[in-house]
């Protein structure tokens, strides 16, 4: 089984990369946003809960999330793996999702694939995608260098607790889409 944490700032072109991935090795997706979406439109019982935090302007706890993907992973998939996308950001969300890998699936995180694209690279991709897309974060220069910021910052120590385990890859996220998918193959490849 291959379960990958992929890391990108936003514009890094994780969402193409992500699809790539999953048809190169029949993986399953999983993003965080999405489940939030799927809960709270479904009014689940968890929906409601995250719902009820969302409205008061509160970010919506840990463990909230930790239940949703717990039961999107115990849904049956009949795939090699999985893609853990927007989670986790914090070493206690990493050690919770590995608890969580290791009890459903018996398994662990293979790697975490990071694409790295330099700051004013994103913020010129992120204005392009913001012309197209109707996304307001992505119109305005100074939200988007916040939420740059922001993803550094919450993802650092992420990334040095995977590095430690020596399971960390980075990618420039530069160039050719299908030259950036070959080199994020190979990493995984490497693990296999």
């Amino acid at each position: 089984m291959i379960n990958i944490v992929l890391f990108g700032p936003p514009g890094s072109g994780k969402g193409t990369q992500a699809q790539h991935l999953i048809e190169k090795f029949n993986l399953k997706q999983i993003s965080t946003g999405d489940l939030f979406r799927y809960n709270i439109k479904n009014e689940t019982e968890l929906g409601k809960l995250a719902k009820s935090y969302i409205d008061k302007g509160e970010l919506v706890p840990d463990q909230v999330t930790i239940d949703m993907l717990t039961d999107e992973l115990r849904k049956p998939s009949n795939t090699n793996g999985f893609i853990f996308d927007g989670f986790p950001r914090t070493i206690a969300q990493t050690e919770a999702l590995e608890k969580i890998v290791r009890q459903e699936l018996n398994s662990e995180i293979s790697i975490c694939l990071s694409l790295v694209v330099d700051d004013e690279i994103l913020v010129q991709r992120l204005i392009k995608r913001g012309e197209t897309s109707g996304r307001t974060d992505d119109s305005d220069v100074e939200i988007i260098r916040n939420r740059i910021k922001e993803y550094y910052a919450k993802t650092a120590e992420v990334a040095e607790l995977y590095k430690k385990q020596g399971k960390y890859a980075e990618v420039i996220g530069v160039g050719n889409i299908s030259e950036i998918s070959e080199k994020l193959f190979a990493e995984v490849e490497k693990i296999k």
